[in-house]
């Protein structure tokens, strides 16, 4: 139970449901209710699939380049480092991911899909998690079923954002996003670390 808690945390943490409700809230800021929900709907659909295509080909894509796993685990974590330093120490990631905003009319993909929910810390994570080398093929299913949760979850908070920000404010968005920057860059450090141990002293 434990481990499931801290995977769902984890998860939270990397996706950042909460962050995402200011993008939303900009890119579809020139549709009616009714089309808002559709993006939200549609936009949670296609980062599950995205996360999921991942999840199952990731791994495969490694091994046919033939990378180790200490070397994933290590660049993975830079990778995943790097991603958390920009929301702790940049924009945040609403405000980042705003600036991608470009044509109004075709937002459900980019940025709100791609890489408001899906993004590439995201991606990398869901990989790391469910490595053939280190994971069962029943902690695999878990972890699948459990980021299927926090993108559901997500996109509630979607369907309900204009109340979510009212409640939390733009402030409070931010600052839980930089909190969440912090768990990922912990996660980041561990996992480099294990990297570097397995390599060399194993």
């Amino acid at each position: 139970m434990s481990e499931i808690l801290a995977t769902i945390l984890f998860l939270i943490a990397v996706i950042d449901p909460l962050g995402s409700v200011p993008v939303y809230l900009e890119a579809t800021k020139d549709f009616d209710e009714k089309h808002k929900k559709k993006i939200a709907i549609r936009a949670s659909i296609v980062a599950f699939f995205i996360l999921l295509f991942f999840i199952v080909i990731g791994q495969l894509i490694l091994e046919g380049m033939e990378v180790s796993l200490d070397a994933f685990q290590i660049s993975g974590g830079v990778i995943l480092f790097l991603f958390a330093l920009t929301m702790i120490f940049g924009d945040g990631k609403p405000e980042m991911e705003k600036h991608l905003i470009t044509d109004y009319k075709h937002v459900t993909i980019f940025p709100v899909a791609i890489p408001s929910i899906a993004s590439p810390g995201a991606i990398m994570a869901v990989v790391l998690m469910t490595d053939n080398h280190i994971y069962s093929i029943q902690q695999q299913a878990t972890t699948t079923v459990l980021v299927l949760v926090v993108v559901i979850i997500t996109g509630l908070l979607l369907l309900t954002a204009n109340v979510v920000q009212r409640k939390i404010g733009a402030y409070g968005i931010t600052v839980i996003s930089k909190v969440m920057g912090l768990i990922l860059a912990s996660y980041a450090v561990q996992s480099i670390l294990a990297g570097i141990k397995d390599f060399f002293f194993t």
